[in-house]
Parts: structure tokens; C-alpha cells; sequence
């Protein structure tokens, strides 16, 4: 880990352990340029990679071509209207309705450490554990700057960024567009690695060529999306687990994004990242700022795996927060898929008992407890509690629950206000709305406008009181629709642009205000499952509800996508009822719980309808959770088959970090007739460490393992499981 300078060559020179990561300053007037990203190199001084003196060479020597300059220079923040005609990292109107910006070099440093950003969940580091370097650029008519920020962080190959913009001058300007990063890069026959879906189906991994124009995942739903990821990868063409050239960028953003690949005429791919530009313009007074979210970069050349792995160690130790990052969670069961809306105390206490007989050791109470809700068509902000459901109170049921054995945890949707709720008969001007225009509903319910500080203030108060009322462990904090008919009755007509983003830093403020007030609550973030699933809201919440999808093989494809980039302890699963819920496919009990298993791990049914041959089931996935939760949570993913590339398996891995376990879960998804067992080849192990593995009679080599394989016979049947153990013998 190191940043440096050259000051004779005017260039910088970020190393993480295995990448590097260089920028120059060219010419008189001081462009940034990007000149490298990829393997770590020795030498700093690669500038001739920007062919700077090919034609159309600087402006210092041809400014009459300027304009074939900025259009083909590998800029590190490119600008607009000024002559580079591919996309450009920002944009503004300044007071005259000129639209124009060229931002270069002004100044920098390099300090130890990893500065906050104001507002916006971000990474962090003890400033042992971190550098950062900051280059400060300039628009010298314009009279505003930016500040490029690249962080990088002790035995990871993440490189962070963010930018901030000030506008330095006298005057107002409006910012129509900025961007997180910029990156110019030579085409290599990249292909584009997405993860697109939908409500029930989120984050399947899709492979794009990269044809010439612009390519993108973009949402502008108000949230990060069920339909696209705000992350894309970049891959070579012989890319594999543990083989192949990635670029990865990850948003650290829960709103309107877009990820973007433009590739130009001579073969060179820009990307950015940002927040999306559509209905987004943000007016900036004299001396006031703007702060982007962050963007995660990850390179590897060993492949998919490395990647992963990556992102993992980061965002568990650099960017969530919460104290149970490193603790064991509890295993919880959920009264949705259970009841739905059609429950009462008595029918909550049955299921606490028999959960508790199980193990299990907390009780969720989902949607309906409150206001006149026996369906989703009313009393969204009424969060006053139904005692025709809960006789006594909410206290009475807490500690009913508690007495029992359990913990107890409660569902919120504090984003949203129902048209039939006594708060939109008093406060109809509270909701996001276009006045004059037929609101859109979607669930039947309208969003709150967050952006509104008597809002954001009734807001907490609903959840914090109820929080205060009784001993509640645990909230799940729900929204279950996007944003439409964007307008604000408290934001004036040349600011309803900021609407969008305002509203994200709105729910960042309530989340960040009630995890300090309860900080060791377990916050579990959710949005019609996981249209919200991103590591802005893991800075605030350890794991997040992954779908609302809950059956065992279409877990498989979400839960690739979603361990692609982040860590298993994050994921929300949960084993429910079959015929599923969602799908109406049956799927051995069994194997309902290994998948979950690769999750934070719970339960989404009504427990007192198992047979008895079920619930001893339970009660050994119960210790199946704590025998290996510790290794699941901490220790390190590979990926060994993928069902979602057409095979009939699917199989990965959890190895501790000393390599001394690791349990790999092989799912046969379709069984086939008069076939031999299946070879599936380990990497990850020890090479040199000998393995004993439960259910085999011999210990083998990691090496053996991962070179040789290992046979698993087939199980008879579809969609079979099995957990495999290896410990390393002494």
C-alpha cells in the first residue's frame, strides 16, 4: 500500500498489494490524464501509454486541433462542451445559461488515512490502515473546483473514489451532472459483466458484449433497483473463477445511478459511475459544496474469485459498522409467509413456543400490527399499535415473547403513507407529489417526502417511540415501491431537481440517527426484498433482506449474483414452507437449509404446522447455524459450479482464513439418468495441508484437491443437497 508523487515527472502512482494505479498532469495547462490501471508495475513513469505526442499531440504544440486533443485524451474527469464529445464526468450551468466546464490540475496531497463523507455512507479506516490521495482541480473561468479523492486501505486491492465539487465563485450555478468517477482505458475484448433482474429474481449475472457507443445499467426508480445493480465488471475474454483480467466498480449509493461504457472510434472504452443525471439538477450558491458517493474499484488478474474476495474483506472491515459484523446473528423466525396479515398475540405466542422448542431465538413480527392494516391498502403511518391484534399492548407481547425464551424483532415501512391513514387526511402535502397531476400508486400507498425536515421528524419519532416501548432487538425497515411524481411542496422551483438525491441523504440521516440512539440494535434493510440491496444501506445495516423469493433454487442464481459482491453475512435467507410461496416448486427440506445457510439464516413459516419429522429438522439446521456460522461469516468464498451457467450443479465454498476448515455446499439441481458421480475440483485450500473430509474414509492434499478433484456421488432425486466438511488434519 503507497501513493506517490513524482514531481519531476508529475505523476502519482497508486499501489495497492497487487495493482497500480497511475495518473499524470500533461501540458501547460495541466490536464489530468489516466495513464495506467492494471497489474502492479515497478515503474511510475508510464506516460507514453496516453500517446501524447501522436498526433493530434498537446495544445502547447497544436492547439489549432484542440478539439481531436480532448476528445481522444484518457482524462481522469473529463469535462463538457469544451471539446471532448464522449460522455462527460460532470456538467453545469453557470448564471448566464452557459453550459461548459474544464476542470485541471490546481494542487494535491497525500495523507495517511481515509477521511468521511458528510452525509453519505462511506468506507472508513483507522489512518494506519489507510492513504488517500487528493488532487484538487480547477475551472479557472468558471471559478469552481473539485477534489478527486482515491483511498486505499492495508491488504486490499480496493481503490476507493469519490469526488467533491465547490463552487468557489460569486455566483449560483447549477450542477446538471456528476459523476463519481471517470475511467479511459484501452478495449481489450472486455466483455461487460451486469447483474439485472427483477421483484422475485434479483441480481442474475449477465455477461454484454461491448459494441461500439454507450452500454449501461442505469435506475431511476428512487432507489438502487430490483431491475439493475449499481455495479458492473469489466472481464477479458479468458475470464474464470481463477483465471482472467476484472475491473470492478461498485456504488456506494441507494438511489438513481448509472454505470457506463462508452466505447469510442479508436478502440479506448470510457466508464462512469455516478448518480444518474435524470432528474437531477442541484443549484449551488457561492462557496457551497456538493459531495459524491463513493465508487469501489477492484482489479484482479486471477480472476472472478479474487474479485469477490476483495469486496468481501472491505466491506466487512471497512464498511459496515455494525457490532454484529463480527457476532454470531439470530436465528429468527418471520410471521409473514406464516400469517400474512391474519394474525393476533396468541397466534404470535404459538409460534414463539414451538420456534423456541426448535432453537430458534427470536421472533419477528411482520406487516399488520398496526393502525387498521389487515392489508396493504391502509394505515401506512399510523404507527400506532392494533390492540384488537395485540391484546395488552405491544410491551405485554415483548415480554410474553421474552419470557418464552426468544428476542423479538418488528417490521417497519416508515418511507411510506397510505391515502387511507389518518396522517395523509392530516398531512396530504407530506407525499412526493406533482400538484395537479394524479398521483401514481403503487401497493396502494404514496412516499413520504423525506426531504422535509417535519417529515424526517415524525418519521423517527414513530419508529424511536416504539423502539422506547418496549425491549425490540431487531427492525426490519421496509420499502416496497419506488419513487414517481417527483415534486416537493417545500422545495422551491429551481431546486425540485435535488429532490432525488435528497431524499436518499433523508433515509441516511433517519438510519444513522436511529443506529445511534439503539446502537445495538440489528437492522435489517429491505425493499420489496432486494430492490435496495447495496453497500449504502450496508453502512448502516449488517444484512439485508436479499429477496422476497424464498425457494431454495431460485436463491441459487440471486445468491450467486449477490455473493459476487458482497459477503454471505450480509445476505438475508431464510428456509419457508413449500409448495414456495412464490414459485409453488417443493424442495427438500434439507436443502432449504443449506442454501440459507450461505446467508444470515432464518426461518419464513408458520412453525406450528410442521410435522414432527420437520421440526427435528429445525432443530438440526439450528445447530447446523451455530457449528458453522462462525466460518460462514468470517471466512473466505469460492465458487466452485454455477447453476446459472446452464450446469445442473451448483457448489461453493467457505474456507476460514487460516485454511484449516471450510464446508462447501453442492446442490444437484436436476438429476440425470446413467451418469457417474460428479467431479468437482477445490481451489482455495491449502496446498500443503492434508484435509480429512467427513463421509470420505482417506485425507487428501489441498493440492490433491484442487488439481485431482473430488467425486460426490449423485443423489437420487432433483434439487438434493449436501453439506461438506473438511477439517485439516494434525
Amino acid at each position: 500500500m503507497n501513493i506517490t508523487y513524482n514531481n519531476d515527472k508529475r505523476i502519482f502512482k497508486i499501489d495497492t498489494d497487487n495493482s497500480s494505479y497511475i495518473i499524470a498532469i500533461v501540458d501547460d495547462e495541466e490536464f489530468v490524464g489516466h495513464v495506467y490501471y492494471g497489474p502492479f508495475v515497478q515503474d511510475d513513469d508510464l506516460s507514453y501509454l496516453m500517446r501524447i505526442n501522436e498526433n493530434p499531440r498537446v495544445p502547447s504544440v497544436n492547439n489549432r486541433d484542440r478539439s481531436s486533443f480532448l476528445d481522444s485524451f484518457p482524462s481522469e474527469y473529463s469535462g463538457n462542451n469544451v471539446g471532448d464529445y464522449r460522455e462527460s464526468a460532470i456538467a453545469v450551468t453557470d448564471k448566464k445559461g452557459h453550459s461548459g466546464i474544464q476542470l485541471l490540475y490546481k494542487n494535491h496531497r497525500i495523507f495517511q488515512g481515509k477521511p468521511a463523507l458528510r452525509g453519505l455512507p462511506a468506507t472508513f479506516a483507522k489512518d494506519s490502515e489507510a492513504m488517500t490521495l487528493e488532487i484538487e482541480v480547477e475551472d479557472r473561468v468558471l471559478n469552481v473546483e473539485a477534489v478527486l479523492r482515491y483511498s486505499i486501505f492495508e491488504g486490499s486491492d480496493a481503490i476507493v473514489r469519490s469526488v467533491s465539487f465547490i463552487n468557489s465563485s460569486y455566483e449560483e450555478i447549477y450542477l446538471e451532472k456528476i459523476m463519481s468517477m471517470c475511467l479511459d482505458m484501452d478495449d481489450d475484448n472486455y466483455k461487460m459483466l451486469v447483474l439485472h433482474g427483477s421483484w422475485a429474481r434479483e441480481r442474475h449475472i449477465q455477461y454484454r458484449q461491448i459494441g461500439y457507443g454507450k452500454q449501461s445499467v442505469s435506475s431511476v426508480r428512487g432507489e438502487s433497483s430490483h431491475q439493475e445493480h449499481p455495479f458492473i465488471a469489466l472481464v477479458g475474454e479468458n475470464i474464470s473463477q481463477t483465471t482472467g483480467d476484472v475491473y470492478g466498480f461498485n456504488f456506494v449509493y441507494s438511489g438513481n445511478f448509472i454505470a457506463q461504457v462508452e466505447k469510442n472510434q479508436f478502440d479506448s472504452l470510457r466508464i462512469v459511475m455516478g448518480i444518474h443525471p435524470d432528474n437531477f439538477r442541484f443549484k449551488l450558491g457561492p462557496k457551497e459544496s456538493f459531495v459524491c458517493p463513493e465508487v469501489v474499484m477492484v482489479y484482479s488478474n486471477e480472476g472472478l474469485g479474487h474479485m469477490t474476495r476483495t469486496y468481501h474483506d472491505l466491506y466487512r472491515k471497512h464498511l459496515i459498522r455494525s457490532p454484529y459484523v463480527d457476532k454470531p446473528r439470530p436465528i429468527l423466525i418471520n410471521n409473514w409467509e406464516a400469517t400474512y396479515f391474519d394474525f393476533d398475540d396468541e397466534k404470535l405466542i404459538d409460534i414463539a413456543k414451538d420456534a423456541k422448542e426448535c432453537g430458534i431465538e427470536m421472533l419477528v413480527m411482520d406487516d399488520g400490527w398496526f393502525g387498521r392494516r389487515n392489508d396493504d391498502n391502509s394505515s401506512l403511518g399510523d404507527w400506532k399499535v392494533n390492540e384488537n391484534k395485540l391484546k395488552g399492548g405491544l410491551k405485554k407481547l415483548v415480554d410474553r415473547v421474552n419470557d418464552i425464551g426468544l428476542k423479538f424483532g418488528i417490521w417497519f415501512e416508515p418511507e411510506m403513507i397510505s391515502p387511507d391513514s389518518d396522517l395523509y387526511r392530516k398531512h396530504p402535502d407530506w407525499a412526493i407529489c406533482i400538484p395537479g397531476r394524479e398521483a401514481c400508486r403503487s401497493r396502494n400507498q404514496y412516499v413520504l417526502d423525506l426531504t422535509r425536515e417535519e417529515v424526517r421528524k415524525y418519521v423517527y419519532e414513530a419508529v424511536a417511540s416504539i423502539l422506547r416501548s418496549a425491549n425490540i432487538q431487531y427492525v426490519k425497515w421496509d420499502m416496497n415501491r419506488q419513487l414517481t411524481d417527483i415534486g416537493s411542496a417545500a422545495i422551491d422551483s429551481d431546486r425540485q431537481g435535488e429532490l432525488m438525491h435528497r431524499y436518499v441523504l433523508a433515509v441516511y440521516e433517519l438510519q444513522e440517527r436511529l443506529t445511534n440512539e439503539f446502537p445495538d440494535l440489528l437492522l435489517e434493510n429491505c425493499s420489496g426484498g432486494g430492490a435496495r440491496f447495496d453497500p449504502g444501506m450496508l453502512y448502516y445495516s449488517p444484512q439485508i433482506w436479499c429477496s422476497d423469493d424464498t425457494d431454495a433454487i431460485e436463491r441459487l442464481l440471486i445468491q450467486e449474483g449477490t455473493a459476487l459482491i458482497y459477503p454471505l453475512s450480509s445476505i438475508g435467507a431464510h428456509v419457508s414452507v413449500c409448495p414456495n410461496h412464490t414459485v409453488g416448486r417443493v424442495t427438500p427440506f434439507e436443502t432449504r437449509g443449506n442454501v440459507a445457510l450461505a446467508g444470515t439464516f432464518g426461518y419464513e413459516l408458520d412453525i406450528t404446522k410442521l410435522s414432527a419429522p420437520e421440526k427435528t429438522m429445525v432443530n438440526e439446521q439450528v445447530k447446523m447455524y451455530h457449528r458453522y456460522s462462525g466460518l460462514v461469516r468470517n471466512g473466505d468464498y469460492y465458487r466452485i459450479a454455477s447453476y446459472s451457467s446452464g450446469g445442473q450443479i451448483d457448489c461453493y465454498m467457505v474456507v476460514s482464513k487460516d485454511k484449516s476448515e471450510a464446508i462447501i455446499t453442492f446442490v444437484q439441481v436436476l438429476n440425470q439418468p446413467n451418469r457417474h458421480s460428479i467431479k468437482i475440483k477445490i481451489d482455495g485450500l491449502d496446498d500443503n495441508k492434508k484435509y480429512q473430509i467427513e463421509g470420505y474414509d482417506k485425507a487428501y492434499y489441498g493440492s490433491t484437491l484442487k488439481h485431482a478433484g473430488l467425486l460426490i456421488e449423485r443423489p437420487f432425486g432433483d434439487f438434493e443437497s449436501k453439506i461438506i466438511h473438511l477439517v485439516e488434519e494434525y
